[in-house]
């Protein structure tokens, strides 16, 4: 088991360029298997979950070829859909939640799926219920095995449908968009996800032959297509990563440009962080954070405290909200942090509380943070990483502490973020990977 040893109190400087985007990553890898034809991505992150995804590809029968840094190739042209009833398969597939957006298009070329119990962070209650209803309107049955926690769909009567989704889930609205591109006649998916990523996953399928409109909005209409060809596609740069190095930047008062950030698509991010005191300029698709020595939380017009909470987009991402609450922590002001769709990602605040953050958890989905000006830095100490946004937050924490930090469990880390200790050192940081007995 690796750990990082990290030694705070250095300022960073210089530049650094966000990774392809994770989450987009998973769902365009997944459509590859609408196509026997070869799809080239470009900009892909070499992270373990992108990387376990991968590997259950080429199990599955998918030629997977790399012909540059973060480029592949992948050609679905020798699939074996029972694969995914093997305990391989499923023990893999527990470490991955983005596995179950396999389902959609292999329900659409194979007219079969299956689904195990899903995997990722523990970060509180995620149903499936989305892709098995969205399904089922869709003419698709199904079966669950208790015993092995999987479900058997079963698509040979698949078609177009009209679907009002409960919720806008990211992954349910892409693995319906990828079942219906193949699917006999229209599908309308109302209340549908529009986050980028899924707006990136249209766009590439459309470059392969699909025929889906509204893209951009909570209406999409998906008409059905006999096949589907290759294409070529470049990932996002990871808004995470952007948002996480803004955070890091005000945490540990140092200059950073953040290159390429596709800007574009970063949505309210960047006037999030402007909101909680920090300065930035957008020069194009660069980000430039000025070094300060403080910085100062915005209250609402009215005079009252500044609630930060999180929504579908384009509202602001959860994914960010741990690191808004960690950068809250030294400035000066207070801020209610409400994480309204996850209810376990807070509770890591204790390790905050520990280095010396003055935080009150409310619930398990609100914190109020009292920040501290800079005028008292946290301190070091040892911790575990819960799940991935966490595992930064901690990080961007223990590279502000004064003294030595140890954070433990950093695969939860290195699943969303490609070889962020050695970016970072680049820039000053002192971060050691170390191997626990």
């Amino acid at each position: 088991m690796n750990a990082f040893e990290i030694h705070g109190g250095h300022k960073l400087s210089g530049a650094i360029s966000p990774q392809g985007a994770k989450n987009e990553a998973l769902q365009v890898l997944c459509a590859t298997l609408l196509t026997d034809q070869a799809v080239t991505l470009h900009n892909v992150p070499d992270i373990l979950d992108v990387n376990t995804l991968i590997e259950l590809l080429q199990e599955i029968g998918v030629r997977v070829e790399r012909p540059a840094k973060n480029t592949i190739i992948l050609q679905a042209n020798n699939i074996d859909p029972d694969f995914f009833t093997t305990d391989t398969y499923k023990k893999k597939s527990g470490k991955l939640r983005g596995t179950v957006m396999l389902a959609g298009p292999m329900l659409a070329r194979f007219r079969k799926a299956y689904i195990p119990q899903p995997g990722g962070d523990k970060i509180g209650r995620r149903r499936l219920d989305t892709h098995i209803l969205g399904f089922e309107k869709m003419g698709v049955t199904f079966d669950f095995d208790a015993e092995q926690h999987l479900f058997t769909l079963n698509g040979t009567n698949l078609y177009g449908a009209t679907l009002l989704m409960e919720e806008p889930s990211v992954t349910g609205t892409a693995n319906l968009v990828m079942a219906a591109v193949l699917a006999e006649g229209t599908t309308s998916i109302y209340n549908a996800a529009c986050e980028p990523y899924v707006q990136q996953l249209c766009h590439m399928l459309n470059k392969m032959g699909a025929r889906i409109s509204g893209i951009a909005s909570n209406m999409l209409i998906i008409e059905g297509v006999k096949t589907l060809t290759g294409c070529t596609h470049r990932l996002l740069a990871d808004m995470i990563e952007v948002g996480s190095f803004i955070g890091l930047a005000a945490m540990t008062g140092s200059e950073l440009t953040i290159k390429n950030a596709d800007v574009a698509h970063l949505g309210i991010i960047p006037e999030t962080f402007r909101r909680l005191g920090i300065e930035l300029s957008i020069n194009g698709d660069d980000i430039h954070i000025p070094s300060q020595d403080r910085y100062r939380i915005h209250k609402f017009i009215d005079g009252s405290i500044l609630t930060v909470y999180d929504h579908p987009w384009p509202g602001f991402t959860p994914d960010l909200l741990s690191i808004v609450l960690v950068v809250a922590t030294q400035a000066k002001g207070t801020v209610l942090v409400h994480q309204k769709m996850f209810e376990s990602r807070l509770f890591f605040v204790d390790k905050l509380i520990e280095m010396g953050a003055q935080i009150v958890l409310c619930d398990p989905h609100r914190a109020v943070v009292i920040g501290l000006d800079k005028q008292v830095p946290l301190r070091g100490i040892n911790m575990v990483s819960p799940d991935i946004r966490a595992g930064v937050a901690l990080l961007i924490a223990a590279l502000s502490a004064s003294g030595k930090s140890t954070i433990q469990n950093i695969h939860q880390i290195d699943r969303g973020y490609e070889h962020i200790d050695v970016r970072l050192n680049n820039l000053g940081a002192d971060i050691k990977r170390i191997a626990l007995s």
